[in-house]
């Protein structure tokens, strides 16, 4: 097995990962509003859950988005440039971005800490909310180890799979 599938397994896994909790998000939400509407009884602390999940969802997915260039962006100066311009752009924005996912990742970890040391839980059922925590932050984390993969590879003069602003009209 290649190291680039490895690669894409992981990264497979990763949006795999952010897919599950927008379906377990989703599903919880549903059943939470029939059983509020049918039987007038929704399920406990069902917000706090949605809303805790809603980050995991959205730390994991922004895991894969760094690395394979797939946020909003504006390509104005990147599609005139030649190969080589694009490429300092393309470090030169990933090197940016590693930044502040780095800080990111640093606050939440600090975040994880407090929240854990301060013992804080949802309302209704009281259940701890830093393993919630723990679980976006090592999305973000992820996210941060890619974006150093992601500037090894354009170092490296390795292509990572782009759609020119052309292929998609």
């Amino acid at each position: 097995m290649t190291t680039a599938s490895r690669g894409e397994r992981l990264i497979g896994r990763i949006e795999g990962c952010a897919a599950a909790a927008l379906m377990f998000i989703t599903a919880l939400t549903f059943v939470s509003v029939f059983t509020r509407y049918v039987f007038v009884a929704p399920i406990p602390d069902a917000f706090d859950i949605s809303r805790l999940m809603m980050g995991i969802m959205i730390a994991w997915g922004i895991a894969t988005c760094g690395f394979r260039d797939d946020h909003i962006q504006m390509d104005a100066l990147w599609s005139v440039l030649g190969p080589r311009g694009r490429r300092m752009l393309d470090l030169f924005a990933t090197s940016a971005s590693l930044f502040f996912m780095a800080l990111f990742t640093w606050t939440l970890a600090r975040r994880v800490w407090i929240v854990y040391a301060t013992g804080e839980k949802t309302f209704d059922v009281g259940l701890p909310l830093w393993p919630f925590y723990v679980v976006a932050w090592v999305g973000i984390l992820l996210g941060a180890v890619l974006l150093v993969a992601r500037i090894l590879m354009l170092l490296r003069r390795r292509e990572i799979a782009r759609t020119s602003p052309e292929e998609l009209l």
